[in-house]
């Protein structure tokens, strides 16, 4: 007989029905979904956008019927504090005011909007410790000042004084981070904390929350669609798939042995870093239900479309009272290098490196401060503005956020012939049909030309953008950070279309991207950008094999690995705080020297603070 007594688990949630009040009628958030959560666990609920995961957690905290919600069905046990157990699907809101933030707490996916824009971070961490806790003002500014430090926030003190919008995306998160954790909950609801970070923060912030739960004995629920992030995180994996549990079991089974289609088909579509090793050209994903196809790697040419040279792009800073320039933000610092025809440079970095910029710079939707930017013979840098405009029949782009790049009001067909209508390449009829090709090309159905924006999921409207950057045929397509707001599945079948066409069509990519392994999938060559430099450059196998900048090493470690015997530790992450990228107008930038360590890899010699 054992003497160690069965721990209750601190949640139990048992056939929730979720439903929400629509004019066509109720429409299902959760049909029937049923799982426990123990003391001191991490259960990850992975599932594509609108599987019912995030309806699951806002049930919970009870905050699903401010959003029009009404739980329909099942009980939701939850053993506080007390050792008594309430039924939240049935606790009246005054009681759920105490357990919400005090006894069960939650890091919501959005920064930004989960903190309040006009009190200072300060203030609203000592908000619910002066509620909950009783706390004097001097006892919660105490605990405050503690909560920024144990979550690694640099000099706390500056920072309780700022608002939201004076940090940076990371330490936000970090803020709420610190506030879920203020009261020192039971039951934690983590809802996608890390889906908007860099990997390197990303990576600590995964250290932490762990850390955290080993040494307070919280349990977590963690609700992500990044399986990489759940095989660092998880104890136990929910999978859901349209309102429902489809399969649930621990980490290791989950990944090595899943047992249900569609977690097989969510495991196949994951790139995984370290895939690609020993291979020199990039090649589509093998994808379930597509085994038909031909995977066939693409080497490109060696004909260079794309030469930039010394390219430099500041941004001033205007001070006192007569708005002089007094300081430079040095967003992209003497960078060059070439594209080949129908190959993919990758620009990999974290947030604030310059690699946006520097794809805006190459298309002069930012004018750059010198540099020179060569496109198949063309100079773009010495172009006037009707001569830009026709070189850019040449150069379209493709953006992170395809709802913000496409009008809400057009129809999605006149949206991908605009292009076409701007620079007259065709008339009439032909308008019609290159638009149905290209629809068939990004595999939308033509009934689609017809529907507007919001009819469409995210991966849809994705591919509206591909076809509408394809419209005028261009030899070179900047994707800034084209797929990193989609689901796996849907980021896994964009991504085969974009390498499907490049062979095709001879396209040249710049890819820009902070996820290493679709990096590592799509690349010919690769840039890795730090402080507006390449720090290292060369092919994505010298690279990603053979790592040589310090920078570019911190940042390999960093990356999850979709495998829960490959976990990090938190001892294997030593990031360098990033210094500032803002100087004085006195500042002297240092040209960029390279050393080469192959053919074709380079490594930056001068000190960029790494």
């Amino acid at each position: 007989m054992l003497d160690t007594p069965v721990q209750e688990p601190i949640a139990r949630i048992d056939r929730l029905r979720v439903e929400f009040q629509t004019k066509d009628g109720p429409v299902v958030g959760v049909e029937d979904v049923s799982f426990d959560i123990n003391p001191g666990e991490t259960v990850c609920v992975v599932g594509e956008s609108g599987s019912g995961k995030s309806v699951s957690s806002l049930s919970l905290m009870r905050l699903v019927e401010f959003g029009g919600g009404d739980i329909a069905g099942g009980k939701m046990i939850f053993n506080r504090a007390n050792g008594e157990a309430v039924d939240l699907g049935a606790t009246p809101q005054d009681l759920m005011r105490t357990i919400r933030g005090n006894e069960i707490g939650m890091i919501f996916q959005e920064p930004m909007t989960a903190l309040n824009p006009v009190f200072t971070v300060g203030k609203q961490l000592t908000e619910g410790l002066r509620l909950h806790k009783k706390m004097s003002k001097a006892q919660a500014e105490a605990r405050a000042l503690e909560l920024m430090t144990q979550v690694r926030i640099p000099e706390p003190e500056k920072r309780l004084e700022q608002y939201p919008h004076e940090l940076s995306g990371g330490m936000r998160q970090r803020v709420v981070i610190a506030m879920a954790l203020a009261c020192e909950p039971r039951l934690l609801i983590a809802d996608e904390p890390t889906t908007a970070l860099d990997v390197t923060i990303q990576a600590e912030i995964l250290a932490l929350m762990d850390r955290l739960k080993r040494e307070t004995g919280t349990a977590v629920m963690f609700i992500t669609h990044d399986m990489a992030v759940v095989a660092q995180m998880a104890d136990r994996v929910v999978v859901m798939y349209r309102g429902n549990k489809v399969e649930e079991g621990p980490v290791e089974q989950i990944f090595e042995n899943p047992q249900h289609g569609y977690t097989k088909a969510l495991l196949a579509a994951v790139p995984k870093l370290g895939e690609m090793t020993g291979k020199d050209y990039p090649e589509p994903m093998k994808l379930l239900g597509r085994e038909g196809r031909e995977i066939k790697p693409i080497p490109g040419t060696q004909q260079t479309l794309l030469t930039v040279k010394g390219l430099t792009t500041r941004f001033p800073v205007t001070g006192g009272l007569l708005r002089r320039t007094v300081a430079n933000v040095h967003a992209v610092e003497d960078l060059s290098f070439e594209i080949n025809k129908g190959q993919t440079l990758s620009l990999v970095g974290e947030s604030g490196c310059g690699k946006s910029t520097a794809g805006r710079s190459i298309l002069r939707l930012v004018e750059p401060m010198r540099g020179e930017v060569n496109l198949d013979g063309k100079d773009i840098m010495a172009l006037n503005a009707r001569d830009l405009r026709t070189a850019r029949l040449d150069m379209q782009m493709i953006f992170q956020d395809p709802f913000a790049s496409l009008n809400p009001q057009m129809g999605l067909a006149d949206q991908v012939a605009e292009p076409i209508h701007n620079f007259g390449t065709l008339k009439g009829a032909a308008v019609r049909e290159r638009v149905e090709m290209l629809f068939d090309r990004v595999e939308l159905p033509r009934s689609f030309m017809r529907r507007f924006p919001h009819e469409l999921s995210g991966g849809q409207r994705q591919r509206v953008a591909i076809a509408r950057a394809l419209a005028l045929n261009p030899k070179l397509i900047i994707a800034d950070e084209a797929v990193s707001a989609l689901d796996v599945s849907v980021q896994a079948q964009v991504l085969n279309l974009m390498l499907e066409l490049q062979e095709e069509m001879e396209l040249s990519f710049l890819f820009i991207s902070h996820d290493m392994a679709v990096v590592e999938r799509v690349s010919h060559q690769v840039g890795v950008m730090y402080l507006g430099r390449i720090v290292e450059l060369g092919p994505r196998r010298d690279v990603f094999e053979n790592p040589q900048h310090p920078y570019t090493q911190a940042l390999m470690k960093a990356v999850p690995i979709a495998d829960p015997r490959k976990r990090k530790a938190e001892k294997d992450l030593n990031f360098k705080p990033i210094p500032s990228p803002i100087h004085p107008t006195s500042y002297r930038a240092e040209p960029s020297e390279y050393r080469e360590v192959a053919p074709g890899h380079k490594v930056l010699i001068t000190d960029s603070g790494y």
